[in-house]
């Protein structure tokens, strides 16, 4: 792999509207090298025969089955609310109608 140039790097600095002095260009084609470097080997190591995974450990998830349980009626889950329309908790209003959302 060839080494990034300054000519490169003051490129990438231009499209991402970043000012880099002279003596910066220097400094960070030398650090995206290094950076392209290991990322080279990165690839290198992947081998095919190895399956992609998202966790250095198997995951396993601890479900419950569903269960139907009782739970309040409306009626009950509104009976300690200071105010309530149409079955729903009735609360103050915080934003004014001409908000744009």
């Amino acid at each position: 792999m060839a080494a990034i140039s300054r000519e490169e790097v003051a490129h990438l600095a231009r499209l991402s509207r970043l000012a880099v002095t002279e003596e910066e260009l220097d400094t960070f084609a030398g650090q995206l090298d290094v950076i392209l470097q290991a990322v080279a080997q990165v690839g290198e190591v992947a081998a095919a025969d190895i399956p992609p995974t998202s966790h250095s450990v198997p995951l396993t998830n601890v479900l419950r089955d569903d269960v139907v349980t009782p739970c309040l009626t409306p009626q009950e889950a509104l009976s300690g609310a200071p105010d309530a329309e149409d079955q729903r908790f009735r609360v103050p209003r915080i934003l004014s109608e001409d908000v744009a959302s």
